[in-house]
């Protein structure tokens, strides 16, 4: 085993916090379609980034987990060891948080909940308390248990549902209480997005994927069919960008997050070149990076139009 530093940096090596802004990039695109509305809420957007961490450190938890009991991290894999392989937490230590985490995550929901609906309108608080609940299982089945749904293929479809659909409308809708036919465009943006930095972590590690029965798309259809599904995801992204922008009505100066675009079309032409997997590790922090300040620049431009 190597020398354990301190378990305060354990626990903070496992969260993987610089997976954080990736996570945060629907709450502020759904915080920037609430400027526009001119309902945005600054305690509900506070709260909201909050339980957004919550469900992305549980998630970070369980493919810890999830990918070290299965024996998928081992020492082909690319990347940043990870605690379990490590040995510097055990496989119950890690339960144990995720179950706590969960817990946290939980109460959480239920108090930003409150906060937004109170007990006057029930009906959306139920359906908002589930949606929380199923986001904790998304995050935790990923990669845990026998038909971890990461392991079947499913993994790009859940990312789009839960990083930009549920991530950008669900916020969206706890400031403005409304869902709007162009709000989807945003949310296809963020969603496609965060499926390319998934689709980037398959193409990096699918030789070994391969061998441990981790049946990522990638693996399915073959690294060449990847980097052409790569490529239509950012398509996707810039064209739902400027469909939402032209339809909005935006000026040609609040075009900013379309400056975005220029460095991921530099990033695609890298990803083309590459022929060896391991090469495209640095390129998920500069999409995850990427997408967040899209939503930057997303939130700006909206504070333009009030």
């Amino acid at each position: 085993m190597e020398n354990s530093p301190s378990k305060f940096i354990v626990w903070l090596q496992a969260a993987r916090l610089r997976t954080l802004p990736l996570s945060f990039s629907g709450i502020i695109a759904g915080a920037a379609i609430s400027n526009i509305s001119g309902s945005f809420d600054r305690p509900i957007f506070l709260m909201s980034l909050w339980c957004t961490l919550l469900f992305q450190v549980i998630s970070n938890f369980a493919n810890d987990y999830g990918d070290g009991i299965k024996g998928t991290d081992n020492e082909q894999r690319v990347g940043p060891k990870r605690v379990l392989q490590s040995g510097f937490l055990s496989a119950l230590a890690l339960k144990k948080g995720i179950v706590f985490l969960s817990f946290v995550a939980l109460i959480s929901v239920v108090f930003l909940l409150g906060l937004v609906f109170g007990l006057e309108q029930w009906p959306l608080f139920l359906l908002f308390l589930c949606l929380g609940v199923l986001s904790i299982w998304a995050a935790i089945r990923y990669t845990v248990g026998d038909k971890a749904y990461g392991y079947k293929g499913f993994g790009d479809v859940f990312v789009f549902m839960f990083f930009g659909v549920l991530g950008v409308l669900g916020s969206a809708f706890l400031f403005t209480q409304l869902i709007e036919a162009t709000f989807f465009l945003p949310a296809v943006v963020i969603g496609c997005l965060s499926v390319a930095v998934l689709n980037l972590n398959n193409m990096r590690d699918h030789i070994n994927d391969q061998k441990s029965d981790k049946n990522t798309l990638v693996v399915r259809f073959g690294f060449i069919w990847a980097k052409y599904y790569h490529a239509s995801l950012i398509i996707t992204a810039l064209a739902a960008s400027l469909l939402f922008f032209y339809i909005e009505n935006f000026t040609w100066t609040m075009y900013l997050p379309i400056l975005v675009f220029f460095f991921l079309g530099a990033h695609l032409i890298k990803v083309f070149r590459t022929t060896v997997p391991k090469d495209l590790d640095p390129e998920l922090k500069k999409v995850a990076i990427l997408t967040f300040l899209w939503a930057t620049l997303f939130m700006i431009s909206s504070n333009y139009l009030l």
